[in-house]
Formats: structure tokens, sequence, C-alpha cells
């Protein structure tokens, strides 16, 4: 740094010094949150404190303070501070307001999924069970969290054999006259058509209940007790099935790794530092049973210490779930009894915060810590190896500096229906799977320079909304492009058509200096013969051993895969709404009754007034406004 630029840099330190001392003048010494601001009015850094005025005030003391924290207090333009009854409703905040606001000077956990939960039903006679996200909204009993959809799949697919408990939808349930194929393949009762008893049905929900609480021995020694008296009794097929229950149930008890009954609910939270990176591993116990890990690399600054970030983490990742009544973790946290304050108030209950130090609790979570360590060292491998390819690719593109950001597009539909577009985005780091967007067609919506009364399945005019509408957001959100979230290269699967239309919509709304290329099939359209299309040069063609080509390849192949899964998604959707649902006045009800009395929504369409008439709740003007729905034309 220039003898100016060092001056420079004091004098701007010494106006943020000035910003915060004004506030100090009114700020209480009571605990809140604290939040520095930019000129720009975003976020630097959000903290807390037991004593606002003492905490801020050590902000003016620059000498004492690391270069980051200089750099931070430079840039501070305004302040803004929330005031708290405890210091853990503090703490609480800080973690929720750095979670929603991601300010760059803090140690932030980027994750922003959910965790699947087993749900049995509440709200209904014969409970169903099934995957669950989001707030626990609906009535019935919670299991989990599991770390991940597959993991949820595999232990309903268990119950489903072991305890033939329903899976479909109560509208399903209802309208049912015959049992499904899930009851011919005994992964169901048939409780839809009466085949089993509601007290018996109830019986099954409760053994499942306990299963999945831990008592699962217990459920396998009365199905064993069972299975004896069914073969005594020479009721073979009977035995047989409570055979196959019982070995549902060991195949997963045979999974789990980490097991300890003793345990019951705890997460177990190992951690790695190394090479200024950290990797964060969460092991899920409940009732003694391993619901799966997760790896989160929290973001933040070099010399921060493992007790700050792990503090950090442990306060944003339970910002918004609730946590264990045991946490053990392989680092200890720098203020370990407000942490605990905080999460028990989060909770309801006490949660306790233990770093083993001897027997078994200390051999889980040395298990954990050295899965983080697998993780981060695979990641640093991978790191490596994407910028690699971020730097090859620059070569082929002829882009300056080093790209950070790339963005896919691609369009799927079929004829025209339920068209969506896909935008994926890779960074040095892999694949943004929460920067993913995809856009519902809207073929000639209200939106700057789109193309109007574009046909259905119009390929280009789809590409053309879709790069319309991701663009003039950002021009309006984003237009002087500080916030990390624009592209240095725009990839569009396509050829010299698509490329034309990508510099169309460019062109019209004014956005420059980022880079598009077209990447299309070969003739054949046989991988290895891509071409790739940028403006003002000819079609490229790259070797088919290249690394930069297999990683086009993979990136292309991710776009698809993300358009073609959202449009039958979207398909799916469509599919499963009934033609009844569109109908002014027929709520569920009505639509059950319907379904009821003529089977299908089909045969609704094709029933005479009449008939409509005769189903209880349909009044004769509520029967013709159905009539009428079906048979416009009179």
């Amino acid at each position: 740094m220039g003898l100016s630029e060092a001056l420079e840099a004091a004098h701007e330190g010494v106006v943020g010094v000035d910003v915060i001392r004004a506030y100090l003048r009114s700020l209480p010494g009571n605990p809140g949150v604290y939040r520095m601001l930019d000129g720009e009015g975003g976020a630097l850094y959000v903290g807390k404190a037991k004593n606002l005025k003492k905490r801020v005030a050590n902000y003016t003391n620059l000498a004492r303070q690391s270069m980051r924290i200089r750099r931070m207090v430079a840039q501070v333009r305004s302040m803004e501070f929330v005031n708290t009854h405890t210091e853990a409703e503090a703490l609480l905040l800080e973690a929720n307001l750095i979670k929603r606001l991601a300010p760059r000077y803090n140690i932030l956990l980027r994750d922003d999924k959910s965790f699947p939960y087993i749900l049995v039903t509440g709200d209904h006679s014969y409970p169903r069970v099934v995957k669950y996200r989001g707030a626990r909204s609906r009535q019935g009993q919670y299991f989990g969290p599991f770390a991940s959809a597959g993991a949820v799949n595999e232990s309903l697919a268990v119950l489903q054999r072991a305890f033939l408990l329903r899976t479909c939808a109560d509208t399903i349930f209802d309208a049912r006259t015959r049992p499904c194929l899930l009851y011919q393949i005994k992964r169901c009762s048939g409780p839809c058509v009466g085949i089993v008893r509601e007290a018996d049905y109830g019986e099954l929900v409760d053994q499942a209940r306990a299963f999945l609480t831990g008592r699962s021995q217990e459920i396998q020694r009365e199905l064993a007790v069972r299975m004896q008296a069914a073969s005594d009794a020479q009721e073979y097929e009977k035995a047989a099935g409570f055979r196959d229950r019982i070995k549902a149930m060991a195949t997963i008890q045979s999974r789990q790794d980490i097991n300890m009954a003793d345990i019951g609910d705890a997460d177990l939270i190992g951690m790695h530092v190394a090479g200024g990176q950290a990797c964060v591993q969460v092991f899920f116990i409940r009732s003694g049973q391993n619901y799966g890990n997760r790896a989160y690399f929290p973001s933040h600054a070099g010399d921060a210490e493992p007790a700050q970030i792990l503090e950090a983490f442990i306060g944003q990742f339970y910002a918004d779930k609730i946590p264990p009544k045991l946490l053990l973790l392989s680092h200890p946290v720098a203020e370990k009894a407000l942490l605990t304050e905080a999460l028990s108030e989060r909770a309801g209950y006490t949660v306790r915060i233990e770093i083993p130090q001897r027997g078994s609790k200390k051999n889980l979570i040395q298990l954990a810590a050295t899965n983080a360590a697998s993780a981060l060292g695979r990641r640093f491998v991978e790191s490596a190896s994407q910028r690699r390819n971020f730097d090859g690719l620059a070569v082929v593109m002829g882009i300056e500096g080093a790209i950070e950001r790339i963005e896919v597009y691609d369009n799927s539909h079929i004829q025209g229906t339920n068209a969506v577009g896909g935008m994926i985005v890779a960074g040095p780091d892999g694949f943004v799977k929460n920067a993913y967007r995809k856009f519902n067609i809207r073929t000639g919506g209200d939106f700057p320079a789109a193309k109007r009364g574009a046909p259905l399945g119009d390929d280009y005019a789809m590409m053309r909304e879709v790069l319309t509408r991701r663009f003039a957001r950002a021009l309006g959100e984003d237009p002087d492009r500080t916030s990390g979230q624009w592209p240095d290269l725009v990839l569009i699967d396509g050829g010299l058509g698509q490329l034309g239309i990508a510099l169309e919509v460019f062109a019209e709304l004014g956005v420059r200096d980022v880079c598009v290329c077209a990447i299309a099939k070969g003739p054949n359209r046989n991988a290895g013969e891509e071409r790739l299309f940028l403006p003002g040069r000819d079609p490229i063609r790259l070797e088919s051993q290249d690394p930069v080509l297999y990683f086009l390849q993979r990136l292309r192949d991710e776009a698809h895969r993300f358009a073609i899964g959202t449009h039958r998604a979207k398909r799916a959707k469509s599919m499963e709404k009934s033609p009844l649902d569109d109908i002014q006045n027929v709520g569920g009800a009505r639509k059950r009754a319907l379904l009821h009395h003529f089977g299908s929504a089909r045969a609704v369409g094709q029933a005479g007034l009449s008939d409509l008439e005769a189903v209880e709740g349909i009044s004769k003007g509520l029967a013709r406004r159905i009539y009428d729905w079906f048979h416009p034309e009179g």
C-alpha cells in the first residue's frame, strides 16, 4: 500500500470512528443487537452485546483492533440498534439477523435447506405417514430431523413394509372404492376400503410410533411372539406376514453405523479447521438411532478462532430449528453458558452442551470431527480442480481476469405445455444450488423487451423471456453489481440462434461486460462433438479429451437435469389437479360427495343434470353450474 492509499484508509477509518462516536452519546447500557451499515445501507456486521454502550465503544479504539475490523470500521456510515431484555435474547436475534442479512464481516453459515421429517398425521381417523418439510403447522407427531430426503424415503419404505401404514393423500383415500397396488404388494393394510378395522390400524400406528421413538427391539419381540403363535396355529400366511415385518425392521437397524441407545436425542457437532477454512459435520441422533449427517462450510475470516466459528455456527444453525436436549461438541465455545440459555429459551426445555473428554461420547464426537476433516480435504481437492476448470474456461472464452460465477440456462416443455426455464449457477466451490432459479414461461406476459404473442413451444421466445426477466430484475435490484450476484459468463443451451436472442436481450436492457456463449451438440448430437458459439468468432470445437469440454458438458447436463426436473414437477402437479377444483362453490366436502357418488371426475363430467341433483349436498342451482361447466356449448 502506497503512502497516499494509507493516508486515505486512515482518513476513512477516522470517519467511521466519528460515526460510531456520534451514536455513543445516546446508547444505553442494556443488552441488545447492533448493525453496522455502509453508505448504501448494506449490512457490514451484526453483533450482540450485554452492554451496548461498552461494546460499541470498543470500535472507536482502532489501535486495539485487527486489520479486518479496521477495514470494517472504515466503511461504517450509519448504525442501527435493537434493545433486548436479556443477552440470551440478543444472541437469538443476532443469529437471525446474520442469517437474513449475510453481513460481509460476520462468520456466515450459507445454508437455506430445511430438514425433512417423518410425520404421522393426527387429523384423520386413519393416520398417514409422510415426508414433511416446513413449519410444523399440521396436527400430528414429527420424527427427525433427517439429514437428507434419501434417509427419509428409506425409512418410509421400511415403515410401509413393517407397519402397513397408508401414504396416500386424504382426497385419494376418501375417493377409493377398491384397494390400490400398495395393498396388493403388501405395503398397506387397506384402510381406505375397510379391510382393516380402525382399532387394528390404530395398533399399527402405535407400533410405528414406538419404532420411531427407539423401541424397535420391543416391537420386534412382540411380532416374534405373534409369528410363533400364528405358526403354531398353522396360519402360515399370517406368520409369513409377521416374518416379513420383522425382516423390514431388521434391515434398517443393520444399517445404523452410529447407534447409542443411552444417548437419546442429540446432535453431534464436530469441526475441523485447516488452510483458513472450516468444516462442521452434524450427526443427528434421535432415540439412539443415526438419522444421518450433513457437512457445512461456514465462511469466515482467516483470523477467526475455532471457538468463535463454532459458536457462530451453532447460533445460526438453530436460528430456525429446534435443538435437541443434548449437543455434543468437538471444540469448546466462547460463551457456553449464554449459548445454553439461548438455546433452552428457543426450545422451551433445558438444552445441555457438552464437550466430551472420555468414554463412548468422546469416541462419537471424534468420529464426527474425523468426518469433518475428510470432507474439508475433499473440498480442497475439488476447489483446486474447479478453479483450474474456471481458469481454462476463461482462456477459451477470452475472458480477462478470474471467473467467479457462471450461469447456465435451459428450457423444457412438451409441445409448449408446462413450459419452464431453468437457471443453474456454478462458482469456484462447485454448484451453488441455493442460487438456482426456475421460470414459469408466460408466453407473452407483461415484462420489458418480451416478444409478445409468441406461439407456445417457441424456444427462442422462451429464452428471450427467461433472460429478460432474470437481467431486468438484476438491473433493478443491483444496478452497480456489488452483491456478487452478477455472472461473469452466461452459457446458453443452443446454437447460433439462441446466442442471437441473448445478445438482443442484453442490447435492449443495456447489459454489458457479461460474456455470452451458446453450446450446441454436434450434427449427430453426440457428446464430444459440441460447438461453442461466441459473438464475432467462428464456432469453436474443443478436443474430445479436453478437461474444459468435460466441464462444459457437466454444466450443460446439470442445467438440463434441473430444467427437466422442474418441468416434470409442474406437469405432475397439473395432472394431479382435478377438473372439479376450478368450479365455483365446489369445495372439499362437495368434491368428495361427487367423487363418492360417481367414482371419478371424468364420470362427473359425463353425468346428466338429474344425476348431479341426486348427489347429497348438491342443490339444483349448483348441479346446473357443474353441468354447464362441463357442457359450455349448452
